[in-house]
C-alpha cells in the first residue's frame, strides 16, 4: 500500500497523512486483502511517467521484488502510463485509487440498478486504460489486407466493444431512472415526506438507519458497507409518517466516473424532503470528511442539509458528550449503537417536516366514523372535543394534505385563523 501525499493546496483544509494511509488501508480491506506493508510518499511535483520520483519507485520495487505481493496499490489517480510504467518497473499489478473503489463497488451492490452503475463506472475507467504499449493488443484481427488495409486490431475492436457496452446500459439506466421517478411520484401521491440520511462512508448511516427503523440493514465496521439505497417507513413521535432513506456513503477525492455513476441513486437525496448529514463525531478528521460530503453535494447542486447529527458519541469522553448533548441548536448528538439522543432526534425530524404545516379545525357528524378515521390518518389530531352536535378536531396538516383535507370534506374544514365566511 503507498499513499501519495501531494503538497498542499493554498486554502485548502489540511488532512493527516497518516490518516489518509489508514483510510487507504481500511478500503483495502474492505475488498478482502491483506496489507503486507505501507508507506507514504510525499510528492512536490508529479513526476509524468510514474507520478513519484525514481528514488521511491526504486525503493519499492526491492522491497515488492522481497515480499512478492499479489497488488501494489497506489492511493492516489493514475494515468493510464504511469500505471503501465510502474508494473513494469514493480513486476507487479498496480490499482490506483479510482480501481481500488471500483473494485469495492463491484462486491457490494446488489440491485440492478447499482450493478449496472458500478459496470459503466468501471467500462469507462477501463477505456482509458487501452494503451498501444501492450503488446497482445498489437495482434491483426480479421481481414487480409486485400480490400481496406490490415483490418481491425484487438485494441479497437476492445474500444469498439467497450463504447457499445456503455451505450447499451446507459439506455436500460435511463430506464431505471424512469422506473424510479414512477416510484417517486407514487410515494408523493401517498404523500409520505422523504428524509435522507447522507455522510461519509463509515459514520454510521446504516446503523442508525436500522435504529430508526427497526431494520436489519447491512451495518458494519467497513468502508463503504452500503451501496445501494435503502428506504423504509418511519412514524414519529407527534404521529407524522415519513420514508428514511439509507445512501451511500461518500469518500474523499470519489472518482468522477462514480459521481456521475451514481447520480441516479443519489437522487433520492436531491428529492428528499430533508436533508440529515450523518457525521462520525468520534473521528480525528471529522471535519475534513464533512468538507468532503459538502464538496459532493455541491457537485449535485444540493443545497446545505437540513440537520446536522453527531453520530458515535458513546466513543467520545464524557465532557465532550455532555457538551454536545446539552446544545439545543445546531447539530445533534447521538448514538445509533446505545440508542441515546434518539429521542431529540426524531423530534428534530418532524419539526423539519411540519414547519410548514397548517393548522385546520374540521366538524363531523357524530355518525361519520369514517370521515373521523380518514381525519386522524392524515393529519396530527391536537385536540378534539364530542358533543351532541357532532365532533371536532383541531389538526394540523402538511400543505398538500390540507389541499386533500378540503377536497374531502368541503366547508366542514377551514384554515385557523382565516375568516369562516
Amino acid at each position: 500500500m503507498l499513499h501519495v501525499e501531494p503538497k498542499a493546496r493554498k486554502g485548502a483544509l489540511d488532512r493527516d497523512a497518516q490518516a489518509r494511509l489508514e483510510e487507504a488501508i481500511g478500503l483495502t480491506v474492505a475488498i478482502g486483502l491483506s496489507v503486507i506493508a505501507s508507506h507514504i510518499a510525499p510528492l512536490a511535483r508529479p513526476v509524468p511517467a510514474t507520478l513519484i520520483g525514481s528514488g521511491k519507485v526504486a525503493e519499492i520495487g526491492a522491497e515488492a521484488a522481497a515480499l512478492e505481493p499479489e497488488v501494489i496499490i497506489v492511493n492516489a489517480q493514475l494515468s493510464p502510463i504511469q500505471q503501465r510504467n510502474l508494473e513494469k518497473e514493480w513486476k507487479t499489478k498496480v490499482l490506483d485509487r479510482t480501481a481500488l473503489i471500483l473494485e469495492i463497488f463491484g462486491a457490494r451492490a446488489q440491485t440492478r440498478e447499482g450493478r449496472l452503475q458500478v459496470e459503466l463506472a468501471h467500462l469507462t475507467y477501463q477505456r482509458s486504460r487501452l494503451v498501444r504499449s501492450w503488446t497482445h493488443l498489437e495482434r491483426q484481427r480479421g481481414g487480409f489486407g486485400f480490400l481496406g488495409g490490415p483490418g481491425e486490431t484487438q485494441i479497437e475492436t476492445d474500444r469498439r466493444l467497450i463504447g457499445e457496452r456503455i451505450v447499451k446500459i446507459k439506455s436500460e439506466l435511463e430506464g431505471v431512472k424512469r422506473t424510479r421517478g414512477l416510484q417517486r411520484r407514487a410515494r408523493k401521491r401517498v404523500p409520505f415526506p422523504v428524509i435522507a440520511l447522507v455522510g461519509y462512508t463509515n459514520a454510521g448511516k446504516s446503523t442508525l438507519f436500522n435504529r430508526l427503523t427497526e431494520s436489519e440493514v447491512l451495518a458494519k465496521d467497513l468502508l463503504f458497507a452500503t451501496l445501494d439505497p435503502t428506504m423504509r417507513g418511519l412514524k414519529l413521535p407527534g404521529g407524522t409518517r415519513a420514508i428514511l432513506s439509507d445512501t451511500v456513503g461518500f469518500i474523499a477525492d470519489l472518482p468522477h466516473e462514480l459521481v456521475a455513476a451514481f447520480r441516479a441513486t443519489l437522487e433520492e437525496v436531491l428529492e428528499a424532503d430533508v436533508i440529515a448529514h450523518v457525521r462520525d463525531a468520534a473521528h480525528d478528521e471529522t471535519e475534513a470528511q464533512k468538507a468532503d460530503v459538502l464538496t459532493v453535494l455541491n457537485e449535485l447542486e444540493v443545497e446545505k442539509p437540513d440537520i446536522e447529527i453527531l453520530n458515535k458519541i458513546d466513543l467520545l469522553d464524557e465532557d465532550i458528550r455532555s457538551g454536545l448533548q446539552a446544545s439545543r441548536r445546531g447539530p445533534i448528538a447521538v448514538s445509533a449503537l446505545s440508542g441515546e439522543g434518539i429521542a431529540e432526534l426524531l423530534a428534530r425530524f418532524e419539526a423539519a417536516l411540519t414547519r410548514d404545516n397548517l393548522e385546520l379545525r374540521l366538524r363531523l357528524a357524530p355518525e361519520d366514523g369514517e370521515g373521523l378515521a380518514w381525519a386522524y390518518r392524515h393529519g396530527q389530531v391536537r385536540e378534539r372535543r364530542d358533543a351532541e352536535a357532532g365532533v371536532e378536531l383541531l389538526l394540523t396538516a402538511s400543505p398538500q394534505d390540507a389541499d386533500r383535507f378540503s377536497a374531502r370534506f368541503g366547508d366542514k374544514v377551514w384554515v385557523c385563523g382565516r375568516d369562516e365566511a
